[in-house]
């Protein structure tokens, strides 16, 4: 699913908890410290950033020269002509650009930048349902139809697609209510936006002025309620009325934008794929269809997740990645505005190994996945290629091992190690070091292998524009960016060893309150991992690969 989080920071109140991600729009007077904290070096800062500049020091400091690493990402799409990204486009050398031929013989006509698999030749899809909803118009009238007795004999004959089914059926009432209670309480909320500036006249916003107020009627009783719990939090309060209702008016759209969608994602009766793609979707062994629009309807989520990991200072802009000098994007849309199709995640990841992608970043997830042995199947394939995947932990504020998100690299949660070594799933950290995990990052000692910033990061977005986005599908390619200048700089390094180096070398938090929730138990450190990646796994002289490479001896066979 398309990770579009709301922050809704002044309805704590109300009982709305973090959808799935916090969004907002830049402000051009905004602190420049600010769009670039995630860099940052914890010793001489005591902010948990990533440490990003000396790691290119370190590593050039060994005579070390970098080449380019591609990173594939398996998102809603890029616009890969944004200013701060055309430099740090992969462009695929071995197909000719609007010829409408398939030059490389891939399979895929014209992909100069990368691959879209969910659009065809009539267009691009935007809305889809949800995993929940798909799973229970296909099994609903297999396990729960009219002959209770041919239920029951299907439960037994499949128990392991009944499981999933009564799962995603509890999943599927439960959110659709909520989508939809949401969004008529976010519409209330937004037709009361000008009674709240009208009384707050021209005042700020602070808990005195708001407790002055005397409403005329019950919408004014309701604008009041609403300005009260604004006036408690810290980023509202003190607003100046113009300021507030920028703020507020920008919230609540995001808010519509995001549960007002949900009407299709959670209608069994919708269905845009058939139309649009004219694949066979059942058919798990198609591979050879979509389009090569890499930008898609809503490009916000992959173009932010773009920057995170290969951004370029623009102009006045201060933003770049953290493999700004190493990385090229190659763009795979994968995730609509709901759930990702395990055939299109599956087809994803072996197009962008296939095309030379070393790093795939994967920030998206889901509680059902009916085809997750073919996703499984491409995460073998990953590992057999040398391939690493970052994944998001996913922004439930829940332990992994009891709410699985799949693509999962544990096939049973009792498993002690996970079935391949080349996945990395990435928790959210914040800039407070008092609070240091993102109150809606999930998180799991076992199945979380480390923590990186995913919140308030400042990344480019459509438009040629930048925003501030949470989530973990920000915390994801901070740590895609970092294995990328890992990588760059000793090519040799396998996706188990760059593991290990950004694990082991994790910056522990000061109050120990990272112990139980990562492998690392810590946040992200690119310069500390650089240094054990080197000490560890690099053998040689500086200017190659330097690894340590066992010679095999060939047969040759003489006639």
């Amino acid at each position: 699913m398309k990770k579009v989080l709301l922050a809704a920071v002044f309805l704590a109140g109300f009982g709305f908890s973090h959808a799935q991600s916090a969004k907002g729009v830049s402000d051009p007077n905004e602190d420049k410290d600010l769009m670039t904290w995630y860099h940052k070096d914890f010793t001489t800062t005591k902010v948990y950033g990533v440490n990003t500049a000396n790691a290119y020091k370190f590593l050039e400091s060994k005579g070390l020269k970098p080449k380019t690493v591609v990173v594939g990402v398996l998102d809603s799409g890029v616009q890969v002509d944004h200013p701060g990204l055309v430099k740090n486009i992969w462009t695929n050398p071995n197909e000719v650009p609007g010829n409408g031929k398939d030059d490389d013989g891939n399979g895929y006509v014209d992909d100069i930048h990368g691959w879209n698999f969910i659009g065809g030749k009539n267009g691009d899809i935007d809305i889809d349902n949800m995993e929940v909803t798909r799973v229970v118009k296909k099994y609903k009238s297999v396990f729960e139809g009219d002959d209770s007795t041919q239920n029951k004999a299907n439960q037994a004959k499949m128990p392991e697609e009944f499981a999933m089914y009564m799962k995603a059926k509890e999943l599927f009432t439960k959110k659709s209510v909520e989508a939809r209670q949401s969004f008529q309480m976010y519409s209330m909320i937004n037709e009361v936006i000008p009674a709240m500036v009208k009384l707050l006249n021209g005042k700020p916003l602070t808990p005195e002025n708001v407790a002055a107020i005397k409403p005329a009627d019950q919408k004014e009783a309701m604008a009041v309620q609403i300005l009260g719990q604004a006036a408690q939090n810290p980023e509202l309060k003190g607003k100046s009325s113009a300021d507030f209702q920028k703020s507020i008016t920008e919230e609540i759209k995001g808010a519509l934008d995001h549960f007002g969608p949900q009407a299709k994602q959670y209608d069994l009766n919708y269905d845009p794929r058939e139309e649009i793609v004219g694949d066979n979707y059942e058919d798990y062994s198609e591979k050879s269809y979509g389009n090569n629009h890499y930008q898609g309807p809503d490009a916000t989520h992959g173009t932010h997740v773009s920057g995170i990991i290969a951004g370029l200072p623009n102009g006045q802009e201060v933003q770049y990645g953290v493999a700004s000098k190493v990385a090229k994007i190659m763009s795979v849309r994968t995730v609509p505005n709901g759930d990702e199709r395990d055939k299109d995640v599956a087809n994803a990841i072996r197009y962008a190994v296939d095309n030379g992608a070393r790093i795939l970043n994967m920030s998206f997830g889901k509680p059902v996945s009916p085809g997750k042995n073919v996703v499984w199947d491409a995460f073998k394939y990953a590992q057999d290629k040398g391939v690493l995947l970052v994944k998001a932990a996913g922004n439930e504020n829940e332990d992994v091992a009891e709410h699985l998100a799949y693509p999962t690299n544990f096939k049973n949660v009792t498993d002690e190690k996970p079935f391949v070594d080349n996945v990395l799933v990435v928790g959210a950290s914040t800039n407070n070091s008092n609070a240091l995990k993102a109150s809606f990052s999930n998180y799991n000692k076992k199945m979380v292998n480390v923590f990186a910033p995913g919140q308030k990061i400042y990344s480019t977005v459509p438009e040629g524009k930048y925003e501030y986005i949470d989530g973990t599908s920000m915390a994801s390619p901070v740590v895609a960016g970092a294995a990328a200048v890992l990588l760059a700089y000793i090519p040799g390094l396998t996706p188990a060893q760059i593991i290990e180096s950004l694990v082991k070398s994790s910056n522990p938090s000061t109050t120990n309150q990272f112990n139980n929730l990562s492998q690392g138990g810590g946040v992200v450190d690119v310069e500390k991992a650089a240094e054990y990646a080197y000490h560890h796994f690099y053998q040689g002289k500086a200017g190659n690969s330097g690894m340590k490479v066992k010679k095999v001896k060939k047969k040759v066979n003489k006639k």
